[in-house]
């Protein structure tokens, strides 16, 4: 995927080389955020066919499972620094560009760059805690100036290709000039390629982008939450030729869930979620399938991140984008939600 205003640092991609042969023995383990599962044993000659099939893929690596036992319904925790080598390495056989972490994302930046490689190729995007200091809002730059070196310490590179503000309150603050002026510091001095936000539907996501130069911008978007799409907010970021990816592709799980699996807290929207489960078995889509198709097909998107347990959950994600039935974005208008109680896993009380 290119894009006019991108001048990479350092190698160009041509000359970046590819990572150890992978360990052949390894065996995976099954069952993601949700309900995928995959082979015991995934044959070399299965990721080499999948990446010829992928190699303009929009599919990005979240990687808060690196750091974290994240998810609702995650059951297997945290994932194993070892089993990561093998996800980074059958990421890049893939063709997956994007790697996103974040410095609240647990041990994710430590384990990531205790895990790559030289000259990897990957656009790794974090994300900087509120740069605003709790005693009374103020910015101080020269913390600012710690936290990212400190980022890029724990990731071992000398830049990255994102730099995202975790929260969207810091821009709308009083010091929401200051922070931005520091963040186009950050890119002059070749630290990031490109900054912007982490927004959430309800931030002023079309003011954010009216008043700042902003490059990248990181939202949810699913089959449930598509406020951002529907109200024409990333129309207009990518208008602006804002790089726009999508988070939250299977809403933390819950899209991928069997009924008698789902928590109690979700009861009230019973009706909504039963009202899917029979579209999929009207239409014969797959769960998985079905929440990739959708975000896959949105022109608003130049990629969606989505986290994996182990290399199997990866390879069957690449082959659910390969093999799933395609839809159209407007067949799946009629489950589009509104209140943020559903839709905001930061709101979930669980």
């Amino acid at each position: 995927m290119a894009f006019a205003d991108r001048k990479p640092f350092g190698l160009d991609r041509a000359e970046r080389r590819n990572p150890p042969q992978r360990r052949r023995d390894e065996v995976s383990r099954g069952g993601p955020e949700g309900q995928m599962s995959g082979p015991a044993r995934i044959p070399q000659a299965a990721v080499k066919g999948e990446a010829r099939q992928m190699n303009k893929t929009k599919l990005g690596l979240g990687t808060v499972q690196f750091g974290l036992p994240y998810g609702v319904s995650n059951r297997q925790g945290q994932t194993a620094p070892e089993e990561v080598r093998a996800i980074l390495e059958t990421a890049q056989e893939l063709g997956v560009r994007v790697l996103d972490t974040a410095v609240l994302y647990g041990e994710s930046e430590e384990v990531l760059g205790s895990r790559l490689w030289g000259n990897h190729g990957f656009d790794i995007v974090t994300k900087m805690p509120s740069l605003l200091a709790a005693d009374g809002g103020r910015f101080d730059a020269a913390e600012a100036d710690r936290l990212l070196e400190q980022s890029l310490g724990r990731l071992r590179q000398p830049s990255v290709y994102g730099l995202l503000l975790h929260r969207a309150g810091d821009l709308l603050s009083p010091q929401g000039d200051e922070i931005m002026e520091w963040l186009l510091g950050c890119r002059r001095r070749g630290l990031v390629e490109k900054v912007g936000v982490s927004v959430y539907a309800e931030d002023d996501v079309e003011g954010l982008a009216e008043r700042y130069p902003l490059q990248l911008l990181q939202a949810p978007v699913n089959v449930f939450d598509q406020r951002l799409i529907r109200s024409g907010a990333l129309r207009k970021c990518k208008e602006r030729g804002i790089e726009v990816h999508a988070r939250s592709v299977f809403l933390q799980g819950l899209l991928l869930m069997d009924k008698d699996e789902i928590p109690a807290y979700f009861r009230p929207y019973a009706r909504h979620l039963e009202g899917y489960a029979l579209f999929l078995q009207r239409t014969g889509l797959d769960a998985v399938e079905a929440a990739l198709s959708y975000v896959d097909g949105l022109a608003e998107v130049d990629a969606f991140v989505c986290g994996v347990n182990d290399r199997a959950q990866l390879l069957q994600l690449a082959a659910a984008l390969r093999n799933g039935l395609r839809r159209r974005s407007d067949e799946f208008a009629p489950f589009a939600a509104r209140d943020p109680a559903l839709l905001n896993p930061s709101q979930w009380k669980l």
